[in-house]
């Protein structure tokens, strides 16, 4: 609550900006086929449902022409080589790419390195994973959301200095939160920012630097955070908004203004609107909404609201691209940000 606000302060701060606002809308889905111990052929149906149906959606798009793009954050313990090949479908499409989502339990840096560098060398085989020089970039969400050991209890992870880990693999950002209700969650809300301090600590995503034009670390990953507010609910009550997409909680032209309405942003840079939300789509009832009416709902009201050229511009952007769009306005870049897309992270070679 007290990162809550403090996020309310800056947002009622935040200089008026007059002309365009650019909506930089990403999806990341912790997009886990085997979810609750399925099958293999469970998994694989439920990864046919995207491979097919998600092309659909390419009726909606953005100011740059682009269909609605997904970041799939693939859990590198369901490794099955089918699965990747048809996400690799989509990603030459141009629908999306795939980044890393690990699911772990009493680790050590040793086991954690050895379990992470397998994961990429795998879907590296497929095509997916960018690569700087000779190192592969990537980008990651937590599973259980217990980044760098954060639940209380310490389960599901073990690794207190796992961010520093992460960066000497070759994660230039983390996707993991808001996680709230969850008790990972940080104080550090509504914010694109750097962690600070001893990165080796527990918990050490909860003290960082906002992001602002002019300053930027490369010693270190970025830590990408999505919408978290409290919103109404009926008439009188109160309501965590997370970001999160869900059968039960599938979004709504009115949850997608709350997000635009956070101002999610590069201090410097209100103009550009850094909108994460997440989901668990390979679940059948969440593959339902998305994919369906309630899907179609959230983009006809992105592309109708939030793209008519005078008050906005829509951007539909994976999160690779939203890393590259975040630097690009830490550098200064101004105006339309469609041309950074591919600023200091390229596209991973399935989708060259």
């Amino acid at each position: 609550m007290a990162g809550y606000g403090r996020h309310l302060t800056r947002r009622a701060l935040a200089p008026k900006v007059d002309g365009v606002r650019h909506v930089l809308f990403a999806i990341c889905d912790h997009y886990e086929p085997l979810w609750a111990g399925a099958d293999d052929a469970t998994g694989a149906a439920r990864v046919r449902a995207w491979r097919d149906g998600y092309p659909s959606l390419g009726q909606f798009r953005d100011a740059d022409g682009h269909p609605p793009r997904h970041s799939f954050f693939f859990p590198g313990e369901e490794y099955r080589p089918g699965f990747l090949d048809d996400l690799g479908v989509l990603a030459r499409a141009g629908l999306g790419e795939v980044e890393v989502h690990l699911h772990h339990d009493g680790d050590t840096e040793a086991s954690l390195t050895a379990k992470l560098e397998d994961t990429l060398r795998l879907f590296a085989g497929h095509g997916h994973l960018s690569r700087r020089g000779d190192r592969f970039a990537w980008a990651f969400i937590h599973g259980n959301w217990s980044l760098a050991n954060g639940r209380p209890d310490r389960r599901w992870c073990g690794v207190d200095a796992e961010l520093p880990l992460l960066w000497r693999l070759g994660c230039y950002a983390d996707f993991t939160f808001p996680s709230a209700p969850d008790a990972c969650q940080s104080d550090m809300v509504d914010l694109i920012y750097w962690p600070t301090g001893d990165l080796n600590r527990r918990r050490s995503y909860d003290a960082g630097e906002p992001a602002r034009i002019g300053a930027s670390y490369d010693d270190r990953l970025l830590m990408i955070t999505g919408p978290l507010a409290l919103v109404r609910k009926g008439r009188l009550g109160l309501r965590i908004e997370n970001g999160a997409l869900t059968g039960d909680d599938p979004p709504t032209p009115a949850r997608v203004d709350s997000w635009i309405d956070q101002g999610i942003h590069v201090a410097g840079r209100p103009d550009w609107l850094f909108v994460k939300v997440h989901t668990h789509g390979a679940l059948e009832s969440t593959t339902g909404a998305l994919l369906g009416d309630a899907g179609r709902a959230m983009h006809a009201h992105l592309t109708e609201r939030y793209n008519d050229g005078r008050r906005y511009r829509l951007h539909y952007v994976t999160a690779r691209e939203m890393y590259n769009l975040a630097r690009a306005a830490m550098d200064g870049k101004a105006g339309d940000p469609g041309p950074w897309r591919d600023y200091l992270v390229p596209p991973p070679p399935v989708a060259t």
